[in-house]
């Protein structure tokens, strides 16, 4: 049974019954609940690899890292998010390689914003709320079929605001030396795969 299922009934659960969930058990954890997770197009996978590869080419030579969206972060002891990518810089206190969630805030986050009006509130408004309290530094809406770039900073107030917005073109990026994001390359990769298949 799936959680698309629609006899599925979230179940509760603590915070490390969730960290040790297998890998191929799906959901986010939301008030001691297991939530259903967005359902992922082949354009949001298209984004995820090639940010994967832009991010990590830039950070992995100055010592950092970049995990991919099977990473667990805990945001309370009744709560765990699942993003799509994570990037910690060199210096940041990191969770252990063998440990099944991280409780250190990650430096940025990343989210690829799907079009299911559910998916896009999540992102857009819970993720940011959940990621901000614990005290990501930056956190990226990317929206595939908007083909737009939102990426905001931690404020003096603990919240988020807009360090950059853009939809073409390269840009440096607020915060992160030496990181130039070409928008046009992104779109160009997504608009590679064919419209209907083959």
């Amino acid at each position: 049974m799936s959680m698309s299922d629609p006899i599925f009934t979230p179940r509760t659960m603590t915070l490390e019954e969730w960290a040790d969930m297998d890998e191929d058990e799906e959901g986010e954890l939301v008030d001691g609940r297991l939530e259903e997770e967005e359902v992922p197009t082949n354009a949001h996978e298209l984004v995820v690899s090639w940010l994967m590869r832009a991010l990590g080419g830039w950070i992995i030579p100055r010592g950092g890292f970049v995990l991919g969206s099977e990473t667990k972060l805990a945001i309370s002891s009744r709560r765990g998010r699942k993003p799509d990518l994570v990037v910690y810089f060199p210096g940041t206190r990191l969770p252990p390689r063998e440990a099944s969630m991280g409780k250190t805030p990650p430096d940025i986050v990343v989210e690829v914003v799907t079009a299911r009006p559910r998916d896009h509130r999540r992102d857009r408004v819970e993720k940011k709320a959940d990621y901000a309290s614990v005290g990501v530094q930056q956190y990226w809406l990317i929206d595939p079929q908007a083909r737009t770039l939102e990426a905001l900073a931690r404020g003096e107030d603990g919240r988020f605001v807009e360090a950059l917005t853009a939809a073409t073109g390269a840009h440096d990026v607020p915060g992160c030396d030496g990181l130039r994001l070409d928008l046009d390359a992104l779109w160009a990769e997504v608009d590679r795969w064919p419209d209907e298949g083959t």
